[in-house]
């Protein structure tokens, strides 16, 4: 099995992805070197991805880059950031051979062209275990307006870009385990596989969203830091909660058939993750310019709750009973983690 050596990956794969940032050197410098603009504050996020646990070793290597920098991009529109550019940790088994590492490399290349980012920087190394990535990406936000998790209020309408649940089911497809019609598969997993960074959106939502985050650990998790935070803020020690209306959860057309067919998949809806989409609170009387913003950007918004002094998330149906459900999300050192990111 043939792999280029360190530096001819470097040279040959990573490189020709910095050519637009001079301070990258072409990647022939332990640093790269950036000048912040005047009036803009750099934002930084790290995430890692590693095999058998956010990707499945058939999925296609294009595809694997592409949702390493989509995941991160994803951070970046969280906090209204634009991207500037991104940091690369390969760790590298044996059988991550030249073809696989070509077709790695061609899937940063799409994202970078769609994106406007470049590859400016980073390390590659040899490991004995699964394949493991990580990547740093770097963006930029007018001084002091980047939104974050913190300063939901009581009152404040919850909402979501896009569609929930796209992912967890498709990562059940990917598993053939989800028994819809072929097209309705197909849709799923790419959901799974190639995340949407709403970068369209979140600098929109600068002055409007109060908090604001992307889903990765699955909705009512996600929500559930909101609502602590917002206590945190509030000088409420018991944080603040979130009421949900089930019904109001916007589902693609390939999930609402997923879940008439199996109606507990509702659950991996509310509790999956690997949704990109973003979540965030805004007073009620904004709902119309959060929904002007959305349309210039070309993502569908939908209220889905509104927070509440009460603490904890619930999920209430359409007669306001609590159909909460056990799970809540993905924890990374939890029971799960041994049998993939995703159940």
């Amino acid at each position: 099995m043939s792999r280029r050596g360190e530096f001819d990956l470097i040279a040959e794969l990573f490189a020709p992805l910095a050519a637009s940032t001079p301070g990258a050197y072409g990647l022939t410098d332990d640093a790269a070197v950036l000048e912040v603009p005047a009036g803009r504050s750099l934002v930084a996020t790290t995430d890692a991805i590693v095999a058998g646990v956010h990707f499945l070793a058939d999925d296609p290597p294009d595809l694997v880059a592409r949702k390493l920098v989509r995941v991160n991009l994803s951070d970046l529109a969280a906090m209204g950031a634009t991207p500037w550019g991104m940091l690369l940790t390969a760790c590298l088994p044996r059988d991550v051979d030249d073809p696989w590492l070509e077709s790695f490399a061609a899937g940063l290349k799409a994202d970078r062209a769609e994106f406007g980012v470049d590859l400016i920087g980073g390390d590659t190394v040899a490991t004995p275990g699964p394949a493991t990535f990580s990547l740093t990406a770097l963006g930029l936000v007018p001084t002091g307006t980047a939104l974050l998790r913190r300063g939901a209020c009581v009152g404040d309408v919850i909402v979501v870009s896009g569609t929930i649940g796209d992912a967890a089911l498709g990562l059940k497809a990917c598993r053939g385990s989800l028994g819809v019609a072929a097209a309705e598969a197909r849709f799923l997993i790419d959901r799974y596989r190639l995340p949407q960074p709403r970068l369209g959106l979140g600098p929109r939502l600068i002055g409007l969203a109060h908090a604001c985050l992307d889903v990765s650990d699955g909705l009512l998790q996600d929500l559930g830091h909101v609502c602590t935070l917002a206590g945190l803020g509030a000088g409420l020690g018991a944080g603040l909660g979130a009421d949900l209306k089930a019904d109001l959860i916007p589902l693609s057309p390939a999930a609402r058939a997923a879940i008439v067919s199996a109606p507990e998949r509702m659950e991996s809806v509310l509790a999956g993750g690997d949704d990109y989409e973003l979540l965030f609170t805004i007073a009620p009387e904004d709902m119309g310019r959060v929904e002007s913003a959305a349309a210039i950007a070309g993502v569908a918004v939908t209220a889905i709750g509104r927070m509440v002094a009460a603490p904890g998330v619930r999920v209430l149906d359409a007669d306001g009973g609590d159909v909460t459900p056990a799970r809540r999300g993905y924890r990374h050192f939890g029971p799960e983690t041994a049998e993939g990111k995703r159940q």
